[in-house]
């Protein structure tokens, strides 16, 4: 299990302060480049809270060189880009195909020196991280963690939320971010890290061209340094912060302050923390949601630069009591003081910790994403090398020493959230029909002819990507299973696909099909519950099934040597799950807390009465869960779903990673053989849905919401429609990209109306819905709707332009080409192309389709797809909209 994150890793610091870090992955033909500069929300204090987060967003508004929003000439590289701003740092990353690699890092560069911050820019970007911000504030477990932190450090800025206040970022003024910009943002405070298929010797020289011109800052003060013994400076309180607000689920968190990330305790305490929380053999979920007190326990250990903190948060079971919670998380954590762990709690703990990271990095951008958060963390890219070996050294009598040094009563500090009211209304309710009108006007959106003027040169040198295609293997009972090796990382990713999704639930059950599959792990005729997690926790293992319209999908993962072992719990559960009474009455006082939680957020609420606006009730679609429906549900009802639906006739295996293919193949066949056909496989038919004939809008109110979710749209296509290419182009110029697109161009980045605004067609066996989805301020929802369906009628009326398709086209197929890289993306991507009926080939084909799609086509699909006049318009959210109809 030696890890080999730092394998081949060589660290260069440039005459003028930058650090690089380098490490070489051949086995794509993609790069990751990551800047991360050592300023986050730890420099800054009350009055200014936020403005790292502030001056990220500014970052992408463009340079002195290139004044355009740098989400387009991103996109336009096909390059995977986003940023964060966290505690200690703030990080800028894109992934790309290798030719690029140049153009990422000439970009970086510019926006390292040059960003302008101008006035009116800022002004619309304030309102996007306020509404970002405000989403943020919608959820009660947010509200109650940022209460308690404050009370947690007091004086230190780990008590300040991250993203900042809207109080404090409507104050920003342009001369304090730029100044943040001036003082923070130069090569002597940053890391660049670079991971993927390139040479090393050759990309140092480019580096040192592009970046080592840049000259150090003369700063106007310090950077950063604050108080250095913060794990002194925290304080605790003897009675519970209590919030009383309007939310659905009561919840309870309770905060320790912990050490640094460098102290030598932080190996035993993340091995404490997944003795008490991983898994359902763990100490408090065994002590809190086996007994029914709590829905979901989850808990954290943070280490950072400065300090950090333990963090446990119980989400209460319905009707259960906080006091009584909190009562019985300090009797079971006083008890794993008082009667130790157990060797085999720490092994299996162990296991599972180091199986963890190795399995989160098996793509490039994880690996980089690591490297620079070890060194601007922890000061030392080889942290977590020195870090997982000494986590090998933990003992029992380590984990009781850390649990009776920090988790003291003396140290913690509790948070109890009491929702106030539960009143939702329009769920469920018959939409309103209402003509809209507008007059709104869009400005005329960036030319793509503006992009490419301003796009760094690229080596045209495009690769020929190896056409390894997966092995396609039957057996005479239907099963069918594709393999691909891939021995980049000792891991193996499993993707699986059975046709037993929630279309198949009765009407008075709307639920069945999701409690089948999460009920599958919960014993079978040879292993209780306890039995099967263990057997995957032993080994760092994970296996989950998850219903949606469709199917259910099965996601597992393992160390390459640990095959055998999820191949046998995935036969077992499969063929011989019992679905015993306890388990299943436990799942669902789980489902109702959950459903109850669900209501209370506006997106979920937008979702479900969009679909119901749009398909009839009796369509397989039309369904969610209700109280009623879940409570109607018996085990013999999984036990009949479950022999009806699951079949190895309708079940499909994807593998990808380090194993022998003859070997897996006999492997599957041993297991999976004897599993028997019965009966027809059930077929169902989707009734037709007719457009609607005028604008429908719905207006459900949540109390207490700071944020609005809209949800616009209407039936659209399928995966085998002749349009499916067209429409994915057609789609990318619209709303595929939230910087890039021209919705994300006019309604977020030039208007500054909405945080993210997204298009998308969701195209399955059957039709599926074409949907936009976006977040706003409440006051800014009518205005962002309306420039919405401003833009779709422009676009179904004139069309797009060459241009626009082939810069759509090349990001599209970069994308394509980077997310191949990604082996749970890959597993994903061969697994549903199989489920779908496309040939093998299509794994390589998609791009060329792209690449032949024409500018007539995307503008037929435009005029048939697009119409902004037949649409459902679902915003849900604050009060203060049920006053205004939407226009």
């Amino acid at each position: 299990m030696s890890s080999t994150l730092t394998e081949n890793v060589r660290k260069t610091v440039l005459e003028n302060g930058l650090t690089v870090l380098t490490k070489e992955v051949h086995t794509a033909p993609v790069v990751t480049v990551q800047v991360w500069y050592m300023v986050g929300s730890r420099n800054e204090e009350p009055g200014v809270n936020g403005i790292a987060h502030q001056l990220e967003h500014m970052m992408f508004k463009g340079t002195l060189n290139r004044p355009i929003q740098f989400g387009r000439l991103f996109s336009a590289l096909g390059s995977d880009s986003n940023a964060f701003t966290s505690y200690d740092h703030t990080a800028y990353y894109g992934t790309v195909e290798r030719n690029k690699l140049k153009a990422l890092l000439v970009l970086e560069a510019d926006r390292m020196q040059n960003s302008q911050i101008e006035p009116e820019q800022l002004a619309s970007e304030k309102r996007v991280v306020i509404s970002e911000l405000q989403g943020y504030e919608n959820s009660p477990e947010y509200r109650l963690n940022r209460a308690v932190m404050q009370a947690v450090f007091p004086n230190h800025a780990y008590g300040l939320p991250v993203g900042g206040t809207k109080a404090d970022v409507e104050k920003f003024e342009v001369e304090q971010v730029q100044k943040y910009y001036r003082n923070f943002y130069s090569p002597d405070n940053a890391v660049l890290v670079i991971v993927g298929d390139f040479q090393t010797a050759n990309t140092l020289e480019t580096i040192k061209e592009v970046f080592g011109k840049l000259a150090k800052k003369v700063r106007s003060e310090e950077l950063g340094v604050r108080s250095k013994n913060t794990f002194t400076s925290f304080t605790s309180l003897s009675t519970p912060i209590v919030l009383r607000e309007p939310g659905a689920g009561r919840l309870l968190q309770v905060v320790y302050p912990l050490p640094d990330a460098n102290q030598p305790d932080v190996p035993a305490l993340d091995i404490m923390d997944y003795i008490f929380t991983e898994g359902r053999n763990s100490r408090l979920y065994q002590a809190l949601v086996e007994s029914g007190l709590a829905s979901e326990v989850t808990a954290s250990v943070t280490s950072l630069r400065e300090s950090g903190w333990y963090e446990v948060l119980v989400t209460a079971g319905s009707k259960q009591d906080l006091k009584k919670i909190d009562s019985v998380l300090s009797s079971a954590i006083a008890n794993v003081a008082e009667k130790g762990v157990t060797s085999e709690e720490v092994e299996r703990a162990k296991t599972q910790l180091t199986a963890d990271v190795i399995l989160s990095n098996r793509d490039i951008t994880s690996q980089a994403m690591r490297l620079g958060n070890d060194e601007t963390t922890a000061g030392d890219y080889r942290y977590t090398d020195r870090y997982l070996a000494a986590v090998r050294l933990v003992k029992p009598t380590d984990v009781v020493a850390v649990i009776n040094k920090y988790l003291t009563k003396e140290a913690r500090t509790v948070g109890f959230f009491e929702p106030t009211q539960k009143q939702i209304t329009g769920v469920g309710d018959k939409p309103d029909s209402a003509q809209t009108t507008e007059n709104f006007s869009p400005g005329v959106p960036v030319l793509p002819s503006e992009v490419v003027k301003y796009l760094p040169p690229v080596d045209l040198a495009t690769d020929v990507i190896a056409q390894v295609l997966p092995q396609e293997f039957k057996f005479t009972n239907g099963l069918r299973i594709l393999l691909l090796p891939d021995n980049s990382t000792p891991t193996v990713t499993l993707s699986g696909h059975i046709q037993a999704g929630t279309e198949f639930d009765p009407d008075n059950q709307a639920g069945l099909a999701a409690f089948v599959a999460e009920n599958l792990l919960n014993g079978t005729k040879s292993k209780d519950v306890l039995t099967i997690a263990k057997v995957l926790a032993e080994r760092g293992a994970s296996l989950d099934f998850e219903a949606y319209g469709e199917g259910v999908h099965i996601e597992g993962d393992s160390l390459a040597e640990d095959l055998p072992i999820l191949l046998k719990v995935l036969a077992d559960v499969v063929k011989n799950s019992t679905f015993p009474v306890k388990e299943l009455e436990l799942y669902r006082q789980q489902s109702l807390s959950d459903l109850q939680l669900e209501l209370d957020e506006p997106s979920e609420v937008a979702r479900r009465i969009f679909v119901q606006s749009i398909y009839p009730k009796k369509h397989p679609l039309h369904t969610f869960p209700t109280e009623a429906s879940l409570q109607q549900i018996q085990c013999q009802h999984l036990i009949d779903f479950k022999a009806k639906h699951y079949r190895p006739d309708t079940t499909v295996l994807a593998l990808v990673g380090d194993f022998d293919l003859d070997k897996v193949r006999s492997l599957i066949k041993n297991e999976f053989g004897n599993w028997e056909v019965s009966g027809q496989v059930p077929t169902l038919k989707y009734p037709p849905v007719p457009m609607l004939e005028k604008i429908v809008s719905v207006n459900p109110v949540l109390p207490g919401k700071a944020q609005a979710v809209t949800y616009m749209g209407y039936t659209g296509i399928n995966r085998y429609d002749p349009r499916f290419h067209a429409a994915l182009v057609l789609n990318q110029i619209l709303g595929g990209d939230t910087l890039s697109s021209r919705l994300g161009a006019e309604v977020r980045d030039r208007q500054g109306l909405s945080y993210g605004i997204y298009s998308y067609f969701q195209a399955g066996k059957n039709a599926g819905t074409f949907l936009i989805e976006m977040q706003t301020s409440p006051e800014d929802s009518t205005k962002a709707i309306a420039s919405t369906r401003q833009i779709l009628q422009q676009i179904h009326q004139q069309g797009v332009t060459a241009l626009e398709v082939e810069t759509a086209k090349r990001t599209l197929i970069s994308n394509y080409n980077v997310s191949l890289a990604n082996p749970e993306e890959l597993t994903d991507r061969i697994l549903m192309n199989e489920v779908y009926g496309l040939d093998k080939g299509e794994l390589h084909s998609f791009t060329e389709k792209i690449q032949k799609v024409t500018l007539d086509q995307v503008n037929q699909a435009a005029s048939e797809l697009l119409n902004p006049d037949q649409i459902v318009v679902v915003t849900a959210g604050p009060s203060v909209l049920a006053e205004k109809s939407i226009r």
